[in-house]
């Protein structure tokens, strides 16, 4: 979602500093590791923190033009987020992209193990009753890429500055969505 459809604007760096978290190691990981009355009000900062950044979000450049190819392909569409619930709905309309996905399409940390887990993926196609070969896991993050790896989905890989420092994981690496649109048009 964050920096796939949407611009990416979180500085995970700062948001670490500001939760009090060490450096270099991923958020969600470092709270996991924390005792659980130590971790909730720090969980609870997080979500605003989100929350906020969230409202800011805008759409990436060619997501709704994709989304409305893949929809009228008739292709399932779903979110897979290291966010939580209510920030995928607060960033999906925030970046006029929520008539794209319905409620059970939306999978967050709430629902289901955080990337690079697999769980999420299993999730969606469960409800799509589809399989892992049918599916593409489209990410801007290692996390994605290695979330599809272990899904046995195929990967794209979207980095706008074009360096893709995660080319080897992905089956196709694109500086926009709109590169996708010619396959799907």
């Amino acid at each position: 979602m964050d920096g796939t459809l949407t611009h990416a604007i979180h500085d995970f760096e700062a948001i670490r500093i500001q939760l009090g978290l060490p450096a270099g190691k991923p958020i969600l990981e470092a709270l996991a590791a924390l005792p659980e009355a130590e971790a909730r009000p720090i969980h609870a900062q997080l979500n605003a923190i989100e929350l906020d950044i969230a409202h800011q979000s805008s759409a990436a450049p060619g997501a709704a033009a994709l989304l409305t190819a893949l929809t009228a392909q008739g292709c399932q569409l779903g979110i897979l987020t290291r966010n939580n619930a209510p920030n995928i709905t607060a960033t999906l309309h925030a970046a006029g992209l929520a008539h794209f996905f319905t409620a059970d399409s939306l999978v967050s940390r709430d629902c289901a193990a955080p990337k690079p887990q697999p769980d999420g993926i299993h999730l969606l196609l469960e409800r799509w009753g589809a399989t892992a070969g049918t599916a593409v896991m489209v990410g801007d993050h290692l996390f994605d890429l290695d979330t599809g790896r272990n899904a046995g989905t195929a990967t794209i890989h979207v980095d706008p500055s074009a360096a893709f420092p995660h080319q080897q994981q992905a089956d196709l690496s694109v500086q926009t969505l709109n590169e996708l649109l010619p396959s799907f048009s």
